[in-house]
C-alpha cells in the first residue's frame, strides 16, 4: 500500500476530502503537516484518525530553513509522496529537490498562477474555469500537469463559482492521486 502525507495550511476540506475517500482502504495517510497552529484542518484530521504535526513557518529564520526541517519531518515518515492540500507555502529547491509531491490549483494552469488563482480566473473573461492538479517543482505552479477538469462559468456569481472550483478538487484529487501513485 502507497503511503501519503498532506500537508495544508487552513480548513482543511481537501485534507478531509482525501482522508475520507483514501484511507486506509486504498492509500495510508501517514500524517497532515500543517504550517498553521491554528488550522481548522488539524481537528479534521484528528478526528479521522490521521496524526497531525504542526511545523510553525514563524519559528523558522528562513524560507530554506524551514524547508528543511519540513524535508527531515517527510523523510522521516517514509512516505511515497507528499500532497499539497491547500498548503499556503512557497517552496524552495531544498524542498522541491528533495520531495516528491503534487498539489492542486484552483485554475486550469498555466493560466492565474501564483496566489488569488481562484479570484483572477472568476475575474478573467474566460468562457470555463477549473482546477488542476500537478506535480509540484520549483517554478511556482509549474510542474508537469497529472490532471484536469473544467466547467463553463457564465452566469456563476462568486460565491457560485468558488462552490464549483471546490467541487472539482473533491472530485479530481482523489482521482489523480490514485492514478498518479499506480
Amino acid at each position: 500500500m502507497k503511503r501519503i502525507v498532506i500537508l495544508f495550511s487552513g480548513r482543511g476540506s481537501n485534507l478531509e476530502n482525501l482522508i475520507r475517500k483514501l484511507h486506509p482502504h486504498k492509500i495510508e495517510v501517514v500524517a497532515a503537516i500543517t504550517n498553521k497552529p491554528q488550522a481548522e484542518g488539524i481537528e479534521k484530521a484528528k478526528n479521522l484518525g490521521v496524526e497531525t504535526i504542526v511545523a510553525d513557518h514563524t519559528r523558522f529564520p528562513d524560507r530554506e530553513t524551514y524547508d528543511k526541517h519540513l524535508v527531515s519531518v517527510i523523510q522521516d515518515l517514509k512516505v511515497d509522496l507528499a500532497v499539497l492540500a491547500g498548503f499556503m507555502r512557497i517552496l524552495t529547491p531544498v524542498f522541491t529537490e528533495q520531495i516528491k509531491a503534487i498539489n492542486i490549483h484552483p485554475s486550469l494552469l498555466p493560466l492565474f498562477k501564483g496566489a488569488n488563482a481562484l479570484e483572477r480566473s472568476f475575474a478573467s473573461d474566460m468562457k470555463v474555469a477549473g482546477v488542476t492538479v500537478h506535480e509540484v517543482v520549483t517554478e511556482v505552479d509549474g510542474g508537469k500537469i497529472i490532471k484536469q477538469k473544467c466547467f463553463e462559468k457564465e452566469h456563476l456569481d462568486f460565491a457560485a463559482f468558488e462552490a464549483k472550483i471546490h467541487a472539482c478538487e473533491h472530485e479530481i484529487y482523489p482521482e489523480a492521486l490514485l492514478e498518479y501513485l499506480s
